[in-house]
């Protein structure tokens, strides 16, 4: 990875007129805006699928494979001749700089629908729709059953169907594939046009000399067409129902601990298997993206284990993982891996040898680094290594005018003015600033959120770990990123040698 910078913003943080930002007019306008600017990576969340009853959340999704659909552009579908202009008008909502997940998916599920309604009885004939399918025969069946199944039993979790949909008996699967046909079928189409949109967007990407950067999590949500369709990976008991949860001990984030909920892998099985099921993420993954961030990736050394029936993370401990013999076997299969391992929390010398035996780049957050122990604080940027990506902070971070306001310390205050040789500042200037120590960082890569380039406060901030509401909704507005950024962005870029330069 050569010495580059790129910007961190969800698809669903884009202008739109349709509740939630997505692969849409503004998604290419932000494309062009990255590289006018000199910047060469896109930084995104995980684009699965998302739900109310889960936040919204894009770390808790129905799939590991499958696309979030709220995410598809209904401008795109009236190009591909499946919605009137007229269709789309109707369902136009106002651009705020909030998104709005229940009117996105009413508006994006009517559109769909009726997209659907034109091909539903020709689909199967589209020899692109069907290569699409065999293509990815190894997830979207499944998913595609699942989803009509979660509709059919209004939403409930996979352990409460019937015995012989829960097991996935032969018989149950053939008689439920049969009952619920069309709906298996309308959700294969979104699927196969949100990549077809994708496959667009990526092109374009790559014309203009900009790559995407995706998130991996490293846990699946429990109810999800993975874990229904894989039980024997993941450390479940006779009913479905998990008996160790995954979580993290307690961190800068939460004196408790985090208790995600997530069941936690049977490694003895996945390794049995010759990890399998993760070759296929992985490799999905790697297709989408031109880089994969792998999120938790001190998880693939050792991972905090909690007893499902546990209050709070501190009752968790540590179990070992095969990560050394999964990224041997990757590398064999991907050749250079083209990962990024978020390494942050608590990091012990068997996780950074992991990272370091397959020349992962680490991740630095400089709002980690003002503390007490500043000097030696692997954070900060005189310590940081050329194999790494920098941030000021990321989707879980505070922006930086709202971290100086009102989650700095006396102390991080302090030192940070006196690393930037100042007695004091103007809370109006400090983004900024600090995005120019990052640009100067010998770090090789380094990612601003987008919310910094515009000096926004904590009102802005993507999420906070542990809260349960209100995150994820941040959203631009239609002209925030005025040619004025672009202009000072780029030379910035510039001036630290960081300039994308299209070959």
């Amino acid at each position: 990875m050569k010495r580059s910078s790129g910007i961190l913003l969800h698809f669903t943080s884009l202008p739109s007129r349709f509740g939630v930002g997505d692969l849409g007019p503004a998604a290419y306008d932000f494309a062009d805006f990255l590289a006018e600017s000199g910047q060469r990576f896109w930084q995104v969340l995980p684009i699965t699928p998302t739900a109310p009853d889960l936040c919204n959340s894009p770390y808790s999704g129905f799939s590991a494979f499958a696309a979030n659909t709220n995410l598809i552009s209904p401008e795109i579908m009236v190009e591909y001749g499946l919605l009137e202009y007229e269709d789309i008008l109707n369902h136009t909502q106002p651009d705020t700089n909030k998104a709005d997940f229940d009117a996105a998916g009413e508006i994006k599920e009517t559109l769909l629908r009726k997209a659907f309604s034109k091909v539903a009885n020709t689909l199967l004939d589209d020899p692109v729709f069907n290569q699409f399918i065999w293509e990815n025969m190894h997830w979207v069946n499944d998913f595609a059953l699942f989803t009509a199944l979660k509709k059919h039993f209004k939403g409930d979790s996979w352990i409460t169907w019937p015995e012989d949909i829960r097991d996935r008996t032969e018989d149950g699967l053939r008689h439920w594939g049969e009952k619920l046909y069309r709906e298996i079928l309308y959700v294969k189409f979104c699927q196969w046009i949100f990549f077809r949109q994708w496959g667009q967007l990526k092109d374009h990407l790559e014309e203009i000399g900009v790559e995407l950067i995706g998130d991996v999590p490293i846990y699946v949500t429990h109810d999800s067409s993975d874990v229904w369709a894989n039980k024997h990976i993941f450390k479940l008991d006779e009913n479905g129902k998990p008996y160790c949860v995954a979580g993290v001990p307690p961190d800068y984030f939460s004196k408790t601990g985090q208790l995600w909920g997530n069941p936690v892998y049977n490694w003895e099985v996945l390794q049995n298997e010759g990890f399998g099921w993760w070759s296929s993420r992985m490799k999905h993954n790697l297709g989408l993206y031109h880089w994969v961030r792998l999120d938790h990736f001190r998880g693939f050394s050792a991972y905090w284990e909690v007893p499902a029936d546990a209050e709070t993370a501190t009752e968790g401990y540590w179990v070992p993982a095969p990560g050394h013999q999964l990224f041997e076997k990757l590398t064999a299969e991907e050749g250079c891996l083209r990962v990024i391992a978020e390494d942050l929390g608590h990091i012990t010398p068997d996780v950074i040898w992991l990272k370091d035996r397959f020349y992962l780049p680490g991740m630095n957050i400089l709002q980690f680094s003002f503390g007490e122990d500043i000097g030696y604080c692997g954070d900060a940027l005189h310590n940081h290594r050329r194999n790494a990506v920098v941030y000021t902070g990321t989707h879980d971070n505070n922006t930086n005018r709202g971290w100086f306001l009102d989650d700095a310390d006396e102390i991080s205050r302090k030192n940070l003015l006196a690393y930037l040789g100042y007695d004091w500042i103007d809370d109006a200037k400090i983004s900024w600033e600090m995005i120019r120590m990052l640009m100067s960082s010998v770090g090789c890569l380094c990612i601003i959120q987008a919310q910094d380039l515009l000096n926004l406060d904590g009102s802005a901030r993507m999420n906070v770990p542990g809260e349960p509401v209100g995150n994820w909704t941040w959203k631009l507005t239609p002209g925030q990123l005025t040619p004025l950024i672009r202009e000072k962005l780029g030379e910035m870029t510039e001036l630290f040698g960081r300039t994308s330069k299209i070959d």
